[in-house]
């Protein structure tokens, strides 16, 4: 009725033309596993099937079908439903019945068993296969559980599924009518009536529910205008649509605009999937043109090795002859090499027996060699050449040529990968793979690789069963994904950090193919992908923190002064009279041009600016100061003390976490000895008043009260203090003891409350000028370099 109102006028559809076949009455029977009684337990698949054939031996005795046709025909979903059941009905002990499987994969000549004249009665266990490909003779009873394993497309998961759903009215019917063809029947349907009447009419139409790539493919290039406005009889989902692109895309057949690219032109001169349709362009740009095309083929078709149910482990003996341990890609090449070494030795009568002890289905081993006859002439027509097979070496024995392929095969799979880009995974844990827009999946059993796990892998097809599984495998390496989707990858960058050796910005790049990581951690200059970010992590790593290597002028000139500034700071110990690192950076920020973002850059514009102003980048003292430091004086920090005629160099530094906090005197270890020590006790001018004050402070309350307020204390004792070699302690004591009469003891002065700044630190140098080491108690250091200063 749909054909007819569509291929009709609007008012009128066009004539339907009904051709019946001769059919007997068939009586239903409904006998749902589900009880519906209280005191009746639910029954299993298998229970309800063999209920039910117990049934028909009932029916048969009450209608007296004692003669002529007794066959029972099963439906069920799958090849372990089917297992499952003969199992069952073989422990039942069905007198005088024969019980065959009958499914797709089973070899012809098990397929034929079900046409083959026998005694008693056969029960035939089936897939959707006998629902209309295939009449079997005899069949009197049919046991349908209204179930069926339909192939459905997730545009969401991007993968095949094969889930076991309810079938649909229509397809109950043809069931049903597989019993009636030669006398009366009965079909048991192992569900309620009510159940029948609430499913669908019909089974959704394959356009409904099949990726639609190679269809919109061919509709490009035939020029059949936009696919959503085409007028099919059952238009597909718009989801599926735009699923369709995006493969086409994945694949390069098509823009971002959704227009045919050049690519595009020819897949669509190859009548297969697109995904080879891919690989074989591939395989000509990569020069393995020939043994992708043999691959092609053999996944083009139904798999040409058969695996009998009864037979499983000979068989899998049998194939593990081609068997390749990092490729199912490569066993299929293996094993079309094994055909064509047979092909030329052997008869055609010979070849089918070699083909049977082998478990290779002839016919389609037939059929293999065909495709690739098919697809060799359409290339030829596109002017691409398949290459000849290379002479065969009569001395190379079957497991050289295995491990020459084996070793050559990198061009096989990249070519391969063109087509698989979002069947990609890498390894977690458990065997469980990780893949494109966060899947799951693991490695089907059957798989050459199923015992194995390499680190990343690329399947020809991702199908759901039970568990999402990998089927036709092959290791590859990583790095070959992202030059062959560079048009799909994303980039994220983490981690930007200025790299003095390499005078530029680097970040760490993680690259993504539908999520899925495929480089982790890359360094990569960030200047082209960040300039902002980049122009200002180099301005104040490289320019402001000083970390570059340069000849330029301005660089030392401007080191020079920040070291200046700073070493006034160690002095005064603080740190608010150099100018903060953003005034450093608005002064580089205002004269280095914007597309500056790294040292080669920088130095090659740098050249050409200071021939017009050598001073353009160079700083000036005063700028460089945050406030005025006039009272940080030579004569308040100097660089040298001297001390019984001899002068001791200087330094300073500001660090109260450092061992030299404050001021260090550098002593030569032969002059420790004659070192006064009480004089160090005056430190510099510059912290002379800091000192006493934290001196007077460590008094015990009883003389501190007389002392107050301390600071002024300490002004008026360093107007009539002069710096000597007796101790600062004493110098003090004696001016409190003749302002206030009071006796301070040395046991009075808690210098352990001192901090370490105010002590002065000694470094020990040997004569070359090499710390030997350093302390602030010099009797410490004198016991300790004795040896040393004896040697000098």
């Amino acid at each position: 009725e749909r054909f007819a109102a569509h291929f009709g006028s609007p008012k009128t559809p066009a004539p339907v033309v009904e051709v019946s076949g001769r059919t007997f009455p068939v009586d239903v029977h409904y006998r749902p596993l589900v009880r519906s009684e209280e005191d009746e337990d639910d029954r299993t698949l298998q229970e309800g099937i063999l209920h039910a054939v117990r049934e028909v031996e009932t029916i048969e005795r009450e209608k007296g079908w004692l003669h002529g046709p007794r066959d029972v025909l099963v439906f069920l979903p799958g090849e372990r439903e089917i297992r499952e059941t003969a199992d069952t009905l073989r422990r039942a002990d069905l007198k005088g019945t024969e019980i065959l499987p009958l499914y797709a994969r089973l070899s012809n000549e098990e397929q034929n068993r079900v046409f083959a004249p026998h005694r008693g009665r056969r029960i035939v266990l089936a897939t959707n296969v006998a629902e209309t490909s295939l009449t079997v003779p005899g069949i009197r009873y049919v046991i349908d559980p209204g179930l069926v394993r339909i192939s459905r497309y997730s545009y969401r998961a991007k993968i095949q599924r094969l889930p076991i759903e309810p079938v649909s009215q229509a397809s109950a019917n043809q069931r049903k009518g597989r019993c009636g063809r030669i006398a009366e029947g009965v079909c048991i349907r192992l569900y309620d009536e009510e159940d029948f009447l609430s499913r669908p009419a019909f089974t959704d139409p394959e356009i409904q529910r099949t990726n639609l790539a190679s269809v919109i493919l061919s509709m490009l290039a035939l020029k059949l205008g936009n696919i959503e406005d085409f007028p099919f009889v059952d238009p597909p989902d718009g989801r599926f649509v735009k699923d369709g692109f995006r493969l086409l895309f994945e694949l390069g057949a098509v823009n971002d605009k959704q227009q045919l690219s050049a690519l595009g032109r020819k897949l669509a001169k190859l009548p297969i999937d697109p995904r080879l349709a891919r690989m074989v362009l591939a395989g000509a740009e990569r020069g393995s043109l020939r043994d992708v095309l043999v691959v092609v083929s053999a996944l083009a078709i139904q798999d040409p090795r058969d695996r009998p149910a009864d037979k499983r482990q000979a068989a899998d003996q049998a194939h593990q002859r081609w068997h390749d341990p990092d490729s199912d890609f490569v066993a299929l090449l293996n094993l079309w090499h094994g055909i064509e070494n047979a092909r030329e030795a052997l008869s055609g009568n010979q070849l089918r027996r070699w083909c049977r002890d082998h478990y290779i289905n002839y016919l389609r081993m037939r059929e293999w060699h065909d495709t690739f006859r098919q697809l060799r002439q359409l290339l030829r027509d596109m002017d691409i050449e398949v290459p000849a097979p290379l002479p065969r070496d009569e001395n190379e024995s079957e497991e050289q040529a295995k491990q020459a392929r084996r070793k050559t095969s990198g061009k096989l799979h990249q070519a391969l990968l063109s087509g698989l880009l979002s069947n990609l995974g890498t390894l977690l844990e458990n065997r469980e793979y990780l893949g494109a827009r966060n899947r799951k999946f693991m490695i089907h059993p059957g798989s050459g690789l199923a015992k194995k796990t390499p680190k990343w892998v690329m399947a020809f097809e991702l199908i759901e069963t039970t568990k999402l599984f990998a089927r036709t495998v092959a290791k590859i390496d990583p790095q070959w994904i992202e030059p062959q989707a560079q048009h799909l990858v994303k980039s994220s960058y983490s981690e930007p950090h200025w790299e003095m050796k390499r005078a530029q910005v680097v970040a760490f790049e993680q690259v993504t193919l539908f999520g899925l990581p495929i480089v982790a951690r890359r360094r990569v200059h960030y200047g082209p992908i960040a300039p902002q970010e980049s122009r200002e992590l180099f301005i104040r790593r490289a320019l402001v923190e000083g970390e570059f290597q340069t000849k330029g002028e301005f660089f030392t000139h401007n080191r020079a002064l920040i070291e200046e500034v700073e070493a006034l700071e160690d002095r005064a110990r603080r740190r608010d009279i150099l100018v903060d690192e953003e005034t450093l950076f608005a002064f580089y920020d205002e004269r280095i041009p914007t597309d500056i973002v790294n040292g080669k850059g920088f130095e090659h514009w740098r050249k050409q600016a200071e021939r017009q102003d050598p001073t353009l980048l160079k700083f000036d003292i005063d700028a460089l100061k945050a406030r005025d430091a006039h009272d940080v004086t030579q004569a308040q920090y100097p660089d040298h003390l001297t001390l019984s005629g001899v002068a001791y160099p200087v330094s300073y530094h500001f660090d109260p976490d450092a061992d030299d906090d404050g001021v260090t005197l550098t002593v030569p270890a032969a002059m420790l000895p004659q070192l006064p020590v009480h004089a160090l006790e005056w430190l510099v001018p510059g912290l002379l008043r800091e000192k006493c004050i934290a001196l007077l402070k460590s008094l015990p309350k009883s003389i501190r009260r007389q002392v107050v307020p301390i600071p002024d204390w300490v002004d008026a004792a360093l107007e009539t203090l002069v710096p000597d070699e007796r101790p600062l302690t004493e110098a003090l004591g004696e001016f409190i003891r003749r302002r206030t009469a009071t006796r301070v003891h040395s046991d009075d002065w808690r210098l352990d409350l001192l901090p370490p700044h105010l002590i002065m630190n000694v470094r020990v140098v040997d004569h070359a000028g090499k710390t030997l080491g350093q302390g602030r108690d010099v009797r410490a250091l004198e016991r300790r370099f004795e040896e040393a200063a004896s040697a000098g």
